[in-house]
């Protein structure tokens, strides 16, 4: 019988750093410095977020969250996959 530490377990999710040891993930940065790396307004940056756009996650509960949290790449990626075709 498998186990869940077994890679091979049906269902199991493996941890990027399990494949990698040598990877570190991306940090965080703030909407203020995603919109400067994206050369945008940070409010168009924010209203991309709250519509979903990748690489943005929202920090805290509630109906309207003033904090985001974005990953650059991630949001490169998914800028360009839909907005430049």
């Amino acid at each position: 019988m498998r186990s869940r530490a077994d890679p091979a377990f049906k269902g199991t999710r493996m941890n990027t750093n399990d494949r990698n040891p040598n990877v570190t993930p991306e940090p965080f940065v703030s909407a203020d410095e995603a919109a400067k790396f994206l050369s945008v307004k940070r409010p168009f940056l924010l209203s991309l977020a709250r519509r979903g756009i990748a690489g943005s996650y929202a920090v805290g509960t509630g109906e309207y969250r003033r904090r985001w949290i974005l990953r650059i790449t991630e949001l490169a990626e998914g800028i360009t996959r839909r907005y430049v075709q």
